[in-house]
């Protein structure tokens, strides 16, 4: 009976150890997301991905490559903006924001997949319904 015990709470010790590991890793990323985008104004599903496994697919060692940061209209290399949304410094309906949040996703993702030929640059390829 001892014995059965010690047994479960260590499956209990190491699920729980997986478990927070777990949520704090990068891999939890599952869809391209931005708390700009509710309800209404999604024509299209979220776009499914899956960060560290694409990363490592593409061969994308730095974070700066596409959590970029301007400054005076000039991209500061060294800089990386890891942590933000894009809706911080993109907009969503404002006309005179020279790169308007959607239009930014699609030149960010469907622009290095088009640069690269590889991955999905149609649609439906990446708002999967």
């Amino acid at each position: 009976m001892r014995k059965n015990i010690l047994i479960y709470m260590a499956i209990m010790v190491l699920g729980s150890l997986f478990f927070n590991v777990s949520v704090f890793s990068q891999e939890d990323i599952t869809a391209v997301e931005d708390s700009a985008f509710d309800v209404r104004q999604i024509m299209r599903p979220p776009v499914p991905f899956f960060h560290d496994e694409h990363n490592e697919k593409a061969g994308v060692e730095e974070c700066n490559i596409c959590h970029h940061t301007y400054e005076d209209g000039k991209k500061v290399e060294d800089d990386s903006s890891e942590g933000m949304e894009c809706s911080e410094c993109h907009t969503l309906e404002d006309k005179s924001d020279p790169a308007p949040l959607v239009r930014v996703y699609h030149l960010q993702c469907k622009g290095c997949h088009e640069e690269r030929k590889a991955g999905p640059v149609m649609c439906g390829e990446c708002h999967i319904k």
